[in-house]
């Protein structure tokens, strides 16, 4: 029985000895980063000696043998407990530790009433703010006494076990108390040759624990990443460059990138901005330390960094335009000169429009033509785009200005329009006639256009596309067919007559109106009382004969000068040695040729 409790219990110490050292070399190399110097260890400045002093309660199980008889061990419970720690690092070091236990003991019993040795091993803490929890393994010697064999007797202890430290922030963490520390013990003890014990002991302890010297932490391996340029436009191109501290020269060195269009493996990145919509963006750098091939048996030292840039939006194009000449003569040319400029350099392309003429070109300068343009300010406009799709647009004007007048008239020409005040022409009842259409033109109308004829062969020097038409009109009397036809033969012996004296065939155009432009009573009425060659009397007397003159009146032939629009005077020659042939209502008596027989006046 109790030989297969010591296998347990030392199978047990064993396997607590071999999980402490990965334990406490994992906490060794885990990366922890530098903490300040301070005067007194911390959880961040650990101690390097920790000496412990304390209390502890002992209580063995197990048995002394002697022969065939045997007796239990008994609780002990006055004791003391020291041990001195000294630390590698922040988490493994060494221990060496004593214990002394003693009661009074039962002298009427077989009791163990001494315990008392040393043992030395590993110790690992893991410490934090205000607590250290810790486990240790100890191997050693164990003297042990009782009432039967005084003299201590020697044998081998192993110890496992552990506790928790608090660690006191009123003295700056120099002393800590032991919460507790819980062992378990086992040793074996020979009184040789009488008799042998096997011993499980549980442990209790509780004490101070002065911190003495402090634990540099290890170098952390640092980086630090910077972007050049730090502000870019989409396209361009960035370098980041990572710069790392703390390394090791021996160990093996692993750069990462990662972020937006960021390709790289060593200490630079690139990142192509080609792709990126204009805003802040972000590189991550890390650095990993570490021997290769282990990275399954430690963890590697590593750090990380981020650099930051901004691609911005890529600015407009802007443009200015001007022209020159500004003032044209309509269908002149101005040269037009946009100039434009991109922020970012970028290629350039040009369009033109105008709000009259025509504007062509492509590029800088444009030419401007006012064919067709309308007199007065015409409005250019110039625009420029870039790749991006960016645009600009310009404006400036030019004046068209408005054609010279045509050169006024000489002064001759003005004499010839003043006299040519051209003055109807009048005929007798019926006349012409058919079988003599020659005939009708009395000598007052012949001497009428006599000196038409001669005015217009000089005006027609002087504007030779001046022209007259003849309109020809007859009295309400007698039948449309018979008026049409005779104020035709009227404006064509007017027309005759012209061509006799002189005036091309061309500049005469005739037309014949029979009676359907009849003025009427009222409007010959209103010619009487306008002719200024007739005397108030005379405007009296001949008024009383209106029907005679309401029909002479429309017996004419008018005419007008096309180009000034200047109309014959529709005046009665009241004053002509032949005006009673021209007021006869019927039809006058032949005489020779192109005149009429000069009729009789009428009594009253």
């Amino acid at each position: 029985m109790h030989s297969r409790v010591s296998k347990i219990a030392r199978l047990a110490l064993a396997l607590a000895c071999s999980g402490l050292v990965p334990v406490a070399l994992s906490a060794q190399d885990a990366p922890k980063p530098a903490a300040p110097a301070t005067s007194g260890p911390s959880a961040d400045a650990p101690s390097r000696w920790d000496i412990f002093a304390g209390f502890s309660y002992l209580a063995p199980h197990g048995a002394l043998v002697k022969g065939a008889q045997q007796d239990s061990a008994k609780a002990i419970s006055c004791c003391v407990d020291f041990s001195v720690a000294r630390y590698f690092n922040k988490f493994l070091g060494v221990q060496a530790e004593g214990d002394f236990h003693k009661n009074g003991g039962n002298y009427g019993a077989i009791v163990h009433n001494q315990f008392s040795g040393g043992s030395g091993g590993l110790i690992a803490r893991f410490p934090t703010e205000d607590i250290t929890p810790f486990v240790h393994a100890l191997v050693g010697g164990e003297s042990v006494s009782s009432t039967y064999y005084p003299s201590n007797q020697w044998g081998v202890v192993l110890t496992a076990g552990g506790g928790i430290d608090y660690e006191t922030p009123w003295l700056d963490h120099h002393l800590a108390i032991r919460v507790f520390q819980a062992d378990y013990q086992y040793t074996h003890e020979n009184f040789y040759p009488v008799a042998r014990a096997n011993f499980n002991m549980a442990r209790l302890s509780t004490g101070l624990v002065l911190h003495m010297g402090t634990i540099a932490p290890p170098a952390t391996v640092t980086i630090s990443c910077a972007a050049q340029p730090t502000s870019v436009f989409p396209g361009e191109p960035v370098t980041v460059t990572a710069t790392a501290g703390q390394l090791l020269p021996k160990d093996h060195v692993v750069y990462n990138w990662s972020g937006q269009g960021v390709t790289g493996t060593d200490t630079t990145a690139k990142v192509d901005t080609t792709n990126l919509a204009p805003g802040n963006y972000t590189v991550n750098c890390g650095v990993k330390e570490g021997k290769p091939g282990k990275e399954g048996l430690k963890p590697w030292e590593s750090a990380s960094g981020t650099a930051n840039f901004t691609v911005k939006e890529y600015e407009p194009p802007t443009i200015s335009c001007s022209a020159n000449p500004t003032d044209l003569k309509p269908g002149e040319t101005s040269t037009v000169t946009c100039q434009g400029v991109s922020p970012q350099n970028r290629p350039l392309f040009y369009t033109y429009q105008a709000s009259a003429g025509t504007v062509t070109g492509s590029g800088p300068t444009a030419q401007f033509s006012s064919q067709g343009a309308p007199t007065g300010p015409v409005q250019i406009t110039g625009n420029v785009a870039d790749d991006k799709g960016h645009t600009a647009s310009a404006n400036t004007s030019v004046n068209v200005q408005a054609p010279p007048p045509p050169p006024g008239p000489s002064p001759e020409q003005l004499r010839l329009e003043a006299r040519l005040a051209l003055h109807s022409v009048f005929f007798p009842t019926a006349l012409p006639t058919e079988k003599h259409p020659e005939r009708g033109l009395v000598e007052s109308q012949q001497a009428t256009l006599q000196t038409l004829a001669t005015d217009l062969k000089s005006y027609l020097q002087i504007k030779p596309d001046a022209h007259i038409t003849l309109t020809g009109h007859a009295d309400p009397r007698g039948s449309d067919e018979f008026n049409q036809a005779l104020t035709q033969r009227r404006v064509d012996a007017v027309k005759q007559y012209l061509v006799q004296q002189g005036i091309p065939e061309s500049a005469i155009a005739a037309n014949a109106v029979g009676k359907s432009q009849v003025l009427s009573k009222d409007e010959v009425k209103a010619l009487v009382d306008q002719n200024t060659e007739l005397t108030d009397k005379e405007k009296k007397n001949t008024l009383r004969r209106l029907n005679v003159i309401y029909l002479a009146q429309n017996r004419r032939v008018d005419l007008t000068l096309t180009n000034t629009g200047q109309q014959s005077v529709q005046l009665y020659p009241f004053n002509a040695k032949d005006a009673s042939t021209l007021l006869s209502v019927s039809k006058p008596a032949t005489g020779g040729k192109g005149g009429a027989k000069k009729a009789a006046p009428k009594k009253k």
